[in-house]
């Protein structure tokens, strides 16, 4: 039997892992894929796919929850913490408190730096010890499990330090800013 206290309010328990994407799903091939890290329209620094592994690797046990109500417990991840790119680029203190992710397919979502550092987010490149498969973001995601899972970007390619919290593909479209499942905050007006 699940351990309900670990299930936010209004979701429900599945095995799975559900595929669900706003768009076709993305094929990237890693000797063509990068990833950027920017303050504004300036280049802090970039990593080919070979340069991205070489990255401290962080092993990660979490549950995720979907804003369309389902969450799934004890995910396995494997990748590099946003703590390890920012040390990587030179980052000390993040220039801005809001982030913006860019992915293929032209998604993009906002977020608070503060909900990416001291472990609580990663670029993830492994599944339970996989390669990510395309349709689960793959070769590269963003993974912030304690936001709901819009917030974990598939197909991650651009990290850009913002002066505003501007919203991004989801967040335009009325859904909330932030996405604690734990406050329930699904859509534009929900509980801050």
């Amino acid at each position: 039997m699940a351990d309900r206290a670990r299930l936010p309010p209004g979701q429900f328990l599945t095995p799975e892992f559900p595929v669900l994407t706003a768009g076709p799903t993305i094929h990237t091939p890693v000797d063509h894929w990068k990833l950027a890290l920017q303050n504004g329209g300036s280049l802090i620094a970039t990593w080919t796919w070979d340069q991205f592994e070489a990255l401290p690797q962080t092993e990660l046990q979490t549950d995720i929850h979907c804003v369309t109500k389902w969450s799934k417990f004890d995910t396995r991840w494997r990748g590099v913490t946003i703590d390890d790119i920012f040390r990587a680029a030179a980052v000390e203190v993040p220039p801005t408190s809001y982030l913006m992710a860019y992915c293929d397919g032209g998604y993009t979502t906002n977020l608070l730096v503060s909900d990416l550092i001291k472990g609580r987010a990663m670029i993830a490149t492994r599944f339970d010890d996989l390669p990510l498969l395309p349709s689960h973001g793959g070769p590269a995601r963003l993974l912030v499990p304690h936001l709901y899972f819009w917030k974990s970007a598939k197909w991650v390619r651009r990290l850009a330090f913002r002066n505003e919290d501007d919203p991004g593909f989801w967040e335009s479209r009325g859904y909330h800013r932030r996405g604690d499942p734990w406050r329930e905050q699904r859509y534009d007006g929900d509980p801050e």
